[in-house]
């Protein structure tokens, strides 16, 4: 139950950024003005970026006296475009790393596309909230005495995060994130898989 409202804790915050962006648009309608007076986000902008972290899976441990972990490294590579100072498209490729479980691996990687918005704070500070989708694939092994079923799923599941991002200049900035991956696996139904990173983006 506690796990299931930071979840809830979690999407809302995510929502409140993208209402929060909403809100921001009217007022920085002609460009966000960042550090030594260069527009961050103006319409038409994309950018690049790549982060590595750590991802935590909400998966049983099955049964016997199996080692079971719930943390493994992660990384991702992902592109966007911003249609307006505080709205833009991301598309962004995510290996969520693996497990050691039920005497075997579970693993997973996806294919997420979020609508992401941006709330300027100060001069080169920035947060930002996504809501999207991601489409996931994941395998498991194990023994049979863990009472794991052993077998690969994929499909698209529901994705939510919060960022915080700092920009150095014009066109590199700093990026800090929390992501949350609704993936499919195999005998369990659907199960969260969070990711903490670190990264660079570059804009263009």
């Amino acid at each position: 139950m506690k796990l299931r409202g930071f979840k809830l804790l979690r999407l809302v915050l995510a929502t409140a950024a993208l209402a929060l962006a909403a809100g921001a648009q009217a007022q920085f309608s002609s460009g966000s003005v960042g550090m030594g007076g260069f527009q961050m986000y103006t319409p038409g902008t994309g950018y690049i970026g790549i982060s590595a972290g750590r991802s935590y899976f909400d998966l049983g441990s099955g049964v016997g006296a199996f080692n079971t972990d719930d943390k493994g490294s992660a990384y991702s590579i992902y592109g966007g475009s911003f249609f307006n100072p505080n709205f833009g498209l991301e598309l962004g490729y995510i290996d969520f790393g693996n497990i050691t479980r039920g005497g075997g691996t579970s693993d997973a990687q996806g294919i997420n596309l979020s609508l992401v918005g941006r709330v300027p704070l100060g001069q080169a500070f920035s947060i930002t909230g996504r809501l999207g989708s991601t489409y996931g694939r994941t395998e498991v092994s194990s023994l049979l005495a863990s009472g794991i079923r052993p077998g690969k799923e994929s499909g698209f599941g529901f994705s939510y995060g919060l960022g915080a991002e700092y920009a150095f200049n014009q066109n590199l900035s700093a990026v800090l994130r929390y992501d949350e991956h609704d993936l499919k696996y195999i005998g369990s139904g659907r199960d969260s898989v969070g990711v903490a990173s670190v990264g660079l983006k570059y804009r263009f």
